[in-house]
């Protein structure tokens, strides 16, 4: 049976981006979003861009996240611990979660190239809190951003993978090496999303700074495999 992928937030920049990416790689996508209607739109625009027998529908929020064997939550920083509590009881135990969630302050007002703070330590460990036993979690792709994953060139960024668990790191990381250009690499703990999230901040200062719209990460002296 395929697995099927629900993007909650699907209908964004980011979300909309690896919907494109994954659906282009086979995989069948589920488009979440407050507004089922918008959903569907997105969904069908992608498909008509794509062509062939790309598999991505379109739905609300909650029915992406029942329906679904991978979630990746792209929604804004503002909005994810209220979709988190919605979906408490929608969730089917092995879902694995991957959380793309960066606490920018652009959320709620403030700058792009800050990070607020959380309690929990990271945007990430708030989503572990508020998911319900059974679903595992991983953090991954708060540094790919939304310009790059809209073409259809290859990325040119490293992806650090964070978690506690073994099974949520391997799901990222394998759809990680979807994407073309991208390269998956074990970013140890999920406390160490906290780090991983600041960076985002950093990279849309350079991106503002040297006035592009791609800029990513690569670390050097690490195997190709």
């Amino acid at each position: 049976m395929t697995r099927r992928i629900a993007i909650l937030g699907g209908t964004g920049a980011e979300g909309s981006g690896l919907a494109y990416r994954w659906a282009r790689a086979g995989e069948q996508v589920l488009i979440g979003s407050r507004d089922a209607g918008r959903a569907a739109e997105t969904a069908k625009q992608l498909r008509e861009r794509i062509g062939g027998a790309a598999q991505i529908e379109g739905m609300d929020n909650a029915s992406a996240a029942a329906a679904c064997d991978i979630a990746v939550m792209t929604v804004p920083f503002s909005g994810a611990a209220a979709l988190l509590k919605q979906l408490k009881g929608v969730w089917k135990p092995g879902t694995v979660v991957i959380d793309t969630t960066v606490p920018l302050a652009a959320t709620v007002g403030g700058a792009a190239t800050r990070t607020l703070g959380v309690w929990q330590g990271s945007a990430a460990e708030q989503t572990k809190e508020l998911l319900p036993p059974g679903v595992s979690l991983a953090a991954a792709l708060q540094n790919l951003g939304a310009a790059s994953l809209a073409g259809d060139g290859p990325v040119e960024c490293d992806v650090l993978v964070c978690s506690d668990d073994e099974k949520a790191k391997q799901v990222a990381a394998e759809l990680v090496g979807k994407i073309p250009g991208a390269r998956a690499l074990n970013g140890g703990k999920l406390e160490n999303a906290r780090i991983v999230e600041s960076l985002t901040a950093l990279l849309i200062g350079l991106n503002m700074r040297y006035k592009v719209h791609g800029a990513g990460i690569r670390f050097t002296g690490l195997p190709l495999k």
